[in-house]
């Protein structure tokens, strides 16, 4: 019997290879959420290298935000991320959830980044 670590491992693949087919050369946008911080950056797949990132980690932010665990954290960070990408020119990207559920703080990351500018 599968481990609740199995199901996640292949639920994260499985949504990251899907990912991979429907990006056509544009870069991805993945998101990590742990219980007290957000992360998200943008990757190329093509040359294995992140282009931006954004943490609810970052100096700034820890001084504004009460947590970085909460959807206002997300949206700042999916700002944060959207103003670096377009300043490096990527405005075309695909959204990878990470096998988590598209609702909250990942909902909250995605919507901040498409009003940024980042469209997906």
């Amino acid at each position: 019997m599968a481990t609740v670590a199995d199901r996640t491992l292949r639920r994260t693949a499985k949504v990251r290879r899907n990912v991979r087919r429907a990006a056509n050369g544009r870069a991805r946008l993945s998101v990590f959420r742990s219980s007290k911080h957000i992360y998200a950056q943008l990757i190329d797949d093509t040359e294995g290298s992140t282009i931006a990132s954004a943490s609810s980690l970052e100096k700034e932010l820890r001084g504004s935000l009460k947590t970085g665990a909460d959807v206002a954290a997300a949206k700042a960070v999916g700002k944060r991320l959207a103003e670096r990408a377009v300043a490096k020119g990527v405005k075309e990207v695909v959204f990878d959830r990470g096998g988590y559920l598209y609702h909250g703080r990942v909902k909250a990351l995605a919507d901040a980044a498409r009003e940024g500018g980042l469209s997906f």
